[in-house]
């Protein structure tokens, strides 16, 4: 009898010690994540944004990298948060090397929010990924401030990051006309969101096709592909509120059956669900369920 109490006041005490390691897991991470599906950043979106950084007394930062002209585009972007009635709005265009250094970390210790521009996601991740300004950034944001993006700022928030390419179809005048096994290229993205894979521009480019494929190769990952001048606002509790003027597309093969290929490597599948959303609605990304705006 003894030996049983004391395996029950064991068990107890186990059960315990991971209720409370799950409770500070998920206290560990307060802010939110802005993400815009690209062409305008409406005043509506971006106006949020700055109210998850603090509103009046926010400072902001922005990442311009991954664009061509960033010099231009991290002044410009700057400029305009600022006009939007924040304390502080800065940009920083650097290396990999910069983003090593200390003293360019020292730059963002009064910052609440984040935010990547768009381009090139992958001269995003070359400049950022596995630096000490990114690790800065990571504990902004599990502290309570906000990181948003903006198309490559957009691509760039997943685990699983779609570079644009295409592997195995070089026409980029068919771009994404198939469904084939390892045809769209991914690389490491910086992992805010490890629940799904997103993508952006994403009505307005017609990129069902390199998303669809993309999900049902990695089946356990939802798709989100979020419309121009539209956003979902990612909460701690790891659902999203759609807020924009067009719809995200949510991709979910979690419970497909047979993803397989045939002799050309076409991918195929049943039992897929597609969600269509519009802004108000809601997506829990932990139970995979929507919630509908019933306005």
């Amino acid at each position: 009898m003894r030996s049983f109490r004391n395996i029950r006041t064991i068990a107890a005490a186990v059960l315990l010690a991971v209720i409370a390691f799950s409770r500070i897991g998920y206290a560990q991470n307060k802010g939110h994540l802005v993400i815009i599906g690209g062409g305008e950043r409406t005043d509506e979106i971006m106006q949020k944004f700055i109210e998850l950084a603090g509103g009046k007394n926010a400072t902001i930062v922005v990442f311009p990298m991954a664009s061509s002209v960033a010099e231009e585009v991290g002044s410009d972007q700057a400029r305009q948060i600022k006009k939007l009635g924040v304390k502080e709005s800065f940009y920083l265009n650097i290396t990999a090397d910069a983003a090593n250094q200390d003293s360019t970390v020292g730059k963002l210790a009064n910052v609440t929010g984040v935010f990547y521009s768009g381009g090139d996601q992958v001269l995003l991740t070359a400049a950022l990924l596995n630096t000490k300004v990114q690790k800065r950034i990571n504990e902004i944001y599990k502290n309570g401030g906000v990181v948003g993006g903006t198309s490559a700022g957009a691509a760039v928030m997943s685990k699983i990051m779609l570079t644009g390419n295409e592997l195995i179809n070089k026409d980029s005048t068919a771009s994404f006309f198939s469904l084939l096994k390892d045809n769209i290229e991914v690389k490491e993205g910086f992992g805010f969101i490890t629940e799904a894979i997103i993508d952006q521009h994403f009505v307005v480019r017609r990129r069902h096709n390199r998303l669809i494929s993309v999900v049902l190769q990695n089946p356990a990952l939802v798709g989100v592909g979020i419309d121009e001048a539209t956003s979902i606002i990612v909460n701690p509790d790891r659902t999203f509120d759609v807020l924009g003027e067009s719809v995200v597309v949510v991709y979910d093969a979690t419970h497909s059956k047979h993803v397989r290929t045939n002799k050309n490597k076409y991918l195929s599948a049943y039992n897929m669900s597609m969600h269509i959303l519009q802004s108000g609605d809601s997506y829990n990304l932990k139970s995979k369920k929507v919630a509908i705006n019933k306005r």
